[in-house]
């Protein structure tokens, strides 16, 4: 059969003939997207990457052709022959960059037939995103995620060609890896080899670029595929797609500077924005406190604005003896919704509730006199003078509540997100970027009653706080680190590293490594650094979720090809799966069921 491949060539691409085609004889090949049955003529949509055009069968140009035509049905792959004519006027399709032209078929040769799709391919898919994932290579013909696909490139392409112009070297590490603790689960690959021992797939390429750094490598990057084994969401995939970045001989405004003009390029050439430099920076406290998150959303302005102070010695009981106790009064401001129903506040108190607080107090601003249940113990003077910092006015509702600070900052950050989404505030074609600094090098993990990494154990300390390694005070210890924020997702991190094997062991110990423990693990790290380590940091960019904000889409599975489910498997080729008997007793494994996991 694969005669019917020979004495055909491709001329154009689809989406590539215009007006200055006409008179031309050109060559299609392609999807039929369409077939329309004119009783005399027949018209077939055909699409390929580049594009739609539409092919006229009129028996009274080829009836073989015509007699061709009849079996073909939507997804048939063909091949059209024929010349391009201008359409008639009131044919013109002005949705179509080859609407204004068309081919008279003259030659129709099939390729290969299709089956009924289980979806339509269509620009507006409807159909369920696992029978979509089932049949992931039907639903990447669909237009929306051809662009995608193309974005993809496009930024990646914009990535290479500007770092390496600035004197980056692409440099690929390992995908086999050591397996070590702090960050995400690691996934293990056993070795054959060496029974009883793992490989781990890295979840970042962070050792090897600060090696290569050692190295002299003086400025690196790499499009790294890097694997965490977590719960996953819409943003987050086990296998995902990093621009790793690092320079050697720099401070923190160095890498930043890179990385705006970095920023700035990919934007401009992928999607046209432009950014103005230097991005706004704000430090972590500055972010927690104003906006209840350290990846704040500035396309629109709703601030948390703190009341502490004004209610330390108020006569609202419940307050003040909340704040006597280290809690902190918070409020927020909904301009305009004062006439909320009773309904719609009871449902503000209940979000904020399910955000883990343990109640809000309300204020309705009206005309004739505010509505609060502050009111019980205060006067509406008093309580007008507590509300001062919110700067209130008629028509305004107030959101305030108190509690302990990580609880009320991070349930208000997430409640200044929604009433951004309820009163509709946040202009979707807006685009804020923002750098996040100074982030705390420790955080204490209440489950396992110890300081870990905020970001990573690699991470630069600020020099003025290593004296808090000494007297414990690990949650003082600030971290040489660095989000930049877009829209209120994280899209790129970093910070400048430890190239000190002394300050490094400081950091080890701090997280509760043993002096064994840590060289075990990472001895071959702490003695290159012997060798003459550089100063040095860097950075790295989710490319999907920098993808997913610039296509405007809903999930980063649809700007990554082949992705996974949220339950970590592949619905077309049905990964991950058993494997036989004979392949694990070459690993020396032995499968447990999941029965023999529940006893």
């Amino acid at each position: 059969m694969l005669d019917k491949y020979e004495g055909f060539s491709r001329t154009h691409g689809a989406g590539h003939l215009n007006e200055k085609n006409i008179g031309e004889t050109v060559s299609l090949c392609g999807w039929v997207h369409r077939r329309r049955d004119h009783g005399d003529l027949t018209f077939l949509d055909i699409r390929d990457r580049y594009g739609l055009c539409q092919v006229v069968v009129d028996p009274k140009i080829s009836k073989t052709a015509f007699d061709k035509a009849d079996p073909i049905r939507k997804e048939f792959v063909v091949g059209i022959s024929g010349k391009v004519v201008e359409r008639a006027n009131n044919a013109i399709n002005p949705n179509l960059s080859t609407g204004r032209i068309e081919i008279l078929a003259e030659e129709i040769k099939i390729f290969n037939e299709a089956k009924t799709t289980p979806f339509f391919i269509e620009e507006n898919i409807t159909a369920d995103e696992n029978l979509r994932m089932k049949y992931r290579y039907l639903d990447l013909r669909t237009q929306h995620m051809t662009r995608n696909m193309i974005m993809r490139h496009k930024l990646i392409k914009c990535v290479r060609d500007y770092l390496s112009d600035n004197d980056f070297l692409e440099i690929d590490t390992p995908i086999l890896c050591k397996s070590t603790p702090e960050g995400a689960r690691d996934y293990l690959v056993p070795s054959r080899v060496q029974k009883g021992k793992f490989f781990a797939l890295p979840q970042s390429p962070q050792l090897f670029k600060q090696l290569l750094m050692v190295a002299g490598m003086d400025r690196y990057f790499q499009i790294a595929k890097c694997f965490r084994d977590e719960d996953l969401r819409l943003d987050r995939q086990p296998e995902f797609t990093q621009i790793d970045i690092e320079m050697s001989f720099v401070r923190q405004d160095d890498v930043m500077q890179m990385v705006e003009k970095l920023t700035g390029y990919i934007f401009d050439k992928t999607a046209g924005i432009k950014f103005d430099t230097p991005f706004l920076r704000l430090s972590y406290d500055e972010a927690m406190d104003s906006y209840g998150s350290d990846k704040p959303d500035l396309r629109f302005g709703v601030k948390i604005t703190d009341l502490t102070e004004n209610f330390r010695n108020s006569e609202f009981a419940v307050f003040k003896n909340a704040v006597a106790e280290g809690s902190l009064v918070k409020g927020l401001k909904m301009e305009g919704c004062a006439n909320y129903s009773r309904s719609e506040i009871d449902g503000l108190v209940e979000m904020g509730k399910s955000f883990g607080l343990k109640g809000i107090v309300t204020v309705q601003y009206k005309p004739d006199g505010i509505k609060t249940q502050f009111s019980k113990a205060m006067s509406e003077e008093a309580v007008k003078k507590a509300l001062e910092p919110l700067e209130a006015k008629d028509g305004d509702l107030l959101l305030i509540a108190v509690d302990k600070k990580d609880v009320i900052l991070n349930a208000f950050g997430r409640i200044r997100c929604e009433i951004g989404k309820k009163l509709t505030l946040i202009d979707p074609k807006k685009f804020s970027i923002l750098w996040v600094t100074d982030f705390p090098m420790f955080e204490y993990d209440d489950e396992d009653k110890r300081f870990v990494a905020k970001h990573h154990p690699f991470t630069s300390p600020f020099l003025a706080d290593l004296k808090y390694f000494e007297t414990g005070e690990l949650d003082r210890v600030r971290a040489s680190a660095y989000d930049l924020v877009l829209n209120g997702c994280e899209i790129a991190g970093g910070s400048i590293r430890i190239h000190d094997r002394g300050v490094q062991e400081k950091v080890f110990a701090a997280l509760g490594f043993s002096k064994e423990a840590a060289n075990d693990k990472f001895g071959f790290l702490m003695e290159a650094f012997e060798y003459g380590a550089p100063p040095h940091g860097g950075i790295a960019f989710g490319l999907d979720r920098l993808l997913m904000l610039i296509t405007d889409s809903p999930s980063i599975r649809d700007v990554i090809p082949f992705p996974k489910t949220a339950s970590a498997s592949c619905l077309m080729t049905g990964a991950p799966n058993l494997v036989d008997e004979k392949q694990l007793k070459e690993l020396a494994i032995k499968q447990i069921t999941p029965e023999i996991i529940a006893q």
